[in-house]
């Protein structure tokens, strides 16, 4: 049995709410769409992505948006490093794979 993460539903509602946030002031993926998305089996919850950058990457997650590149949904997330750098982090929506990293040293 696994034992809950403290805090971890507050972290993905920000998560969820910085999606919304970002969706609305651009060109990215809006949340209704995203959500059907995801019903359609087309691209991951959000939740299992955060899973996966948070275990690769430690630091805090910032934002995140949702986007389309070259025909494929890549969610990117701002991630700050525990040394005080920020890491732009892009992941592949439909597999969780981490497709870039800009800001590593």
């Amino acid at each position: 049995m696994s034992t809950p993460v403290p805090g971890r539903r507050v972290f993905l509602a920000a998560v969820m709410l910085a999606v919304a946030v970002s969706a609305a002031n651009g060109d990215n993926i809006d949340q209704e769409t995203a959500r059907r998305l995801v019903q359609e089996r087309r691209i991951l919850p959000l939740a299992e992505i955060v899973d996966a950058v948070r275990k690769r990457l430690p630091g805090e997650v910032l934002g995140v948006e949702l986007e389309v590149e070259n025909g494929a949904y890549v969610y990117e997330f701002k991630v700050l490093k525990p040394d005080g750098s920020v890491q732009e982090v892009e992941v592949e929506a439909a597999t969780g794979k981490v497709i870039g990293v800009e800001g590593d040293d």
